[in-house]
């Protein structure tokens, strides 16, 4: 079936489905493929749910009826079918991407653009080769404004992805090491990151930039990139701002160039970092026409969820529980931000980075190194690539830069995140200021019950 033929049936049933466990009815479900497991095989399943058509490439699959859709590959239908669909929409499209604060970025945008606009972003973390034609097949009829997330674990993908999503507008947040493995390089992750900033100069698209960020400037010295609003720290800016005070909320102020005086906001949000995230928000509300009054509605209504910068209180401690992600940039961050942080006791639980490549055991190295500077009351490391460099740092190897014996007085290394836990239980931490960061797949949630 050709793609146009497609579509005028999605047109009349716009809700798609990859998952028999989510079918609704009158729905399409597309019968995509995975490593272990092929869609196909569940389509006269996915009929039974309620489905009122399913797409297979699978002609084994297909029986009688109007109900089977048979193409080439389901994935790339599927992909095409929302290009073509984001072709029928004539509004903006802000597309995002950056190694660090991209989620964050999106949630605030979306708080800030939906003080006027009917706006709609990314649900979750839907930003890759699935996820961003899953949402675009998604997004209501009377939409004003779409902010689409995009991530990447490969070079080429950003670009794969822009051409889907077709953003108008665009910022990356910043470019760091992570998915090394994939990158190959830092130059690598600048490379990928940058194809969004190339796509935008291809299609006369509007970019917004943090001015004082040297990587993301030269990316956009390197490309003459010429319809560019910056915001960042420095007066240089559209839009200039910066910390007032972290305490471990943000409170954050801003100014439009040229402003006489300057708002202040109150915020949900804990991390230094998460400023500069903020000023993006101001800078793309200011371009779309809001108020400072809806900006700052925006900004304050904003409450963090899913583990990213968001504090918890338990009934023994307060949490930053950062833990959906980390690589080298974002841990640096987390722990600079607890730092400066003020509170009587604090401590860290620091997980894995995964996904490294050859730079994993230095990047681990040098986030043990930062830490223990720190000097605070507690200090955990869990995980396999910093269980590795323990004897590093109980021994006080000469031969490591900056571990010192005399700096590591107290630290604690675990090989599992449940030999963590089970050390949290027999010497508990109580009344601390606490933050845990780690990749996803260390699973620190587990952490939670103990603290």
């Amino acid at each position: 079936m050709q793609i146009a033929e497609l579509y005028q049936i999605y047109l009349d049933y716009p809700t798609i489905c990859t998952d028999t466990r989510q079918i609704t009815k009158d729905c399409i479900f597309f019968a995509l493929k995975g490593e272990s497991f092929n869609g196909n095989t569940f389509a006269e399943k996915a009929l039974e749910a309620g489905a009122k058509y399913v797409v297979l490439d699978d002609r084994e699959y297909v029986q009688d009826g109007p109900a089977y859709i048979l193409v080439e590959d389901v994935l790339s239908s599927l992909q095409a079918l929302a290009t073509h669909h984001r072709k029928q929409l004539d509004i903006p499209f802000v597309g995002i991407t950056g190694t660090n604060g991209k989620t964050t970025s999106k949630e605030l945008l979306y708080s800030v653009l939906s003080q006027k606009f009917k706006a709609f972003a990314t649900k979750g973390n839907l930003n890759n080769h699935i996820g961003v034609p899953l949402t675009i097949l998604s997004l209501p009829k009377d939409l004003e404004l779409a902010i689409i997330e995009m991530g990447a674990n490969h070079q080429g993908e950003i670009e794969f992805l822009c051409h889907i999503a077709q953003p108008s507008h665009g910022l990356i947040t910043n470019v760091g090491k992570a998915h090394l493995e994939g990158f190959g390089s830092f130059e690598g992750v600048m490379k990928t990151k940058g194809e969004l900033y190339d796509y935008l100069k291809e299609h006369n698209g509007q970019v917004f930039i943090q001015g004082d960020n040297e990587f993301l400037m030269k990316m956009a010295e390197d490309r003459k990139l010429k319809d560019i609003f910056y915001y960042g720290f420095s007066d240089k800016n559209d839009v200039q701002g910066g910390l007032v005070v972290a305490d471990p909320l943000l409170t954050i102020f801003w100014k439009e160039r040229g402003e006489n005086g300057t708002h202040e906001v109150n915020t949900h949000l804990t991390g230094a970092y998460n400023t500069e995230n903020m000023l993006a928000a101001v800078a793309v509300g200011l371009h779309f026409g809001l108020s400072a009054e809806e900006i700052n509605a925006g900004l304050e209504g904003y409450v963090p969820q899913n583990n990213r910068s968001q504090i918890t209180k338990t009934d023994g401690n307060t949490i930053i529980a950062d833990y959906y992600n980390a690589n080298a940039s974002s841990m640096a961050a987390a722990i600079e931000n607890i730092k400066v942080i003020k509170a009587e006791r604090k401590a860290a639980i620091l997980g894995d980075m995964f996904e490294m490549g050859d730079q994993s055991v230095e990047e681990h190295r040098k986030v043990i190194a930062a830490a223990t500077a720190v000097g605070l009351d507690r200090l955990i490391f869990v995980g396999k690539a910093f269980f590795g460099l323990r004897d590093e740092v109980v021994e006080g190897d000469k031969d490591v830069e900056n571990l010192m014996v005399d700096e590591t007085k107290g630290v604690e290394f675990y090989e599992t995140t449940e030999e963590a836990k089970a050390a949290l239980v027999k010497d508990p931490i109580k009344d601390f200021m606490i933050l845990l960061k780690a990749s996803r797949g260390m699973a620190f949630e587990r952490l939670m019950e103990v603290l």
